[in-house]
């Protein structure tokens, strides 16, 4: 991932050091295992750790020789430690090195990126509360439907968000899992106890079958959670793209002072980063595909899905966690007008309200496609700019004759459309940590 869209935090978690840092730590674990066992004398692990230098360049310039990855870091520790690093790799294949130290990665990059999703969703659900009772059009294919609340909006936000929580922790719990189990995952030179207990100081858990490599239907799974995730961020981002419309202008994203919107115009206040949100989901989305071609290799193992990985794991983290960065400082600092939103809502002379009306002539005992009838050529006579909606009903003989001035007039309120909000806050999940 480029510069611009890496945050500190999340860029750290994938730097080629922290990798490498990694990687020692997963050598140690499995030389630890077997020093617990008495196949390597006691100490020898703690030597190691405090004699060991990572040095990136070093092991890059051994690498362009050897044109091995796992070799050169071998050859680099080794020049730092001298002979006890002979009871490092012992057993090991390269992917029990690899794969383990990234469920190590990725459940690091995880909790750092569940932070941030979590913290989009707090802000939906304060905003959910602020606005429970804040009355809008809902829209239809883009059309005004019924009346909603804009708490109910960001409610729904909040509780989808929480759905992608669950989903991206169920795909690290997956991913949490490595092996030592050798070249082709039979355990030919480790125990199997030695494997649990190597895995174990690194908190993760064994591969149960294993070939060469930690299988990627788990890998699959996470991008495709974190994916569906993007597409949550997005469809927020999408929403509030329309509803900071000039022609709309419910809500809008925070602008400051010295911001400027156009390079040309400058009256434009833009919704640049919910727009930047959704655009960055089509990458989240095309990642989750590379994790579903990665699953298929050749037997026990090919590399075919290394050179992907190295791509779109970092890319993919880096990604969701920078867009809800973003969206969590849109929702956070949400410019909200709510009678903007009355003014809209008022704004079709009460067409709203057209399923009250026929439910209301309905009930009265008027036949349901006359009364659909009735009430449509009305709301297609206002919506045309001619007379109003009620003014409409109101001097039509076949309305009147079953409903009375009182009963059309109780059809234009909101006060029915919001009677259970309540019930449906009820409902919804207060995100909690």
């Amino acid at each position: 991932m480029i510069e611009r869209y890496s945050r500190p935090e999340m860029a750290q978690v994938w730097s080629d050091t922290h990798r490498l840092e990694l990687w020692l730590d997963v050598e140690l674990a499995a030389t630890a295992a077997r020093e617990a066992r008495g196949d390597v004398a006691a100490g020898t692990v703690e030597r190691i750790r405090n004699a060991a230098r990572i040095s990136l360049p070093r092991m890059l310039e051994i690498e362009a020789e050897v044109h091995h990855d796992v070799i050169a870091f071998l050859s680099m520790v080794a020049e730092s430690v001298g002979d006890d690093a002979r009871h490092l790799h012992a057993g090991l294949t390269s992917s029990d090195l690899v794969d383990t130290a990234l469920a190590c990665q990725l459940q690091e990059a995880g909790r750092v990126l569940v932070t941030e999703i979590f913290r989009v969703r707090r802000a939906a659900w304060k905003l959910a509360q602020t606005h429970r009772k804040t009355p809008m059009a809902g829209r239809s294919h883009g059309v005004h439907a019924e009346p909603i609340t804009f708490g109910l909006k960001c409610a729904l936000w909040s509780e989808e968000l929480g759905r992608a929580l669950d989903r991206i922790q169920l795909g690290l719990e997956e991913c949490a899992t490595g092996k030592f189990s050798g070249a082709v995952g039979t355990l030919a030179h480790l125990d199997a106890e030695v494997e649990e207990d190597a895995l174990g100081r690194l908190g993760l858990k064994a591969e149960p079958i294993a070939n060469q490599v930690v299988q990627r239907d788990r890998h699959a799974a996470l991008l495709a959670a974190i994916a569906v995730a993007g597409g949550t961020l997005e469809k927020i981002a999408l929403e509030v793209r329309h509803l900071m419309r000039t022609e709309v202008r419910e809500a809008e994203e925070p602008f400051t002072e010295k911001q400027k919107g156009s390079s040309a115009m400058p009256h434009k206040r833009n919704p640049v980063r919910c727009e930047r949100v959704c655009g960055m989901a089509r990458l989240l989305r095309a990642y989750a595909m590379v994790g579903f071609e990665n699953q298929a290799l050749w037997h026990e193992r090919d590399i075919s899905h290394s050179s992907a990985e190295r791509v779109v794991f970092p890319d993919a983290f880096l990604a969701a966690h920078f867009m809800a960065h973003d969206l969590a400082y849109v929702l956070e600092g949400l410019r909200v007008h709510p009678e903007r939103m009355l003014a809209n809502l008022e704004a079709g002379g009460g067409l709203v309200f057209s399923q009250r009306v026929l439910l209301a002539l309905t009930a009265a005992g008027m036949a349901r496609d006359e009364a659909y009838r009735v009430v449509q050529r009305h709301a297609m006579t206002a919506a045309d700019g001619g007379q109003p909606f009620r003014t409409g009903l109101e001097s039509d003989a076949a309305v009147t004759a079953v409903l009375s001035a009182e009963a059309l007039a109780s059809c234009f309120g909101l006060d029915h459309y919001l009677r259970n909000v309540d019930a449906l806050f009820a409902r919804a999940e207060e995100p909690l940590k």
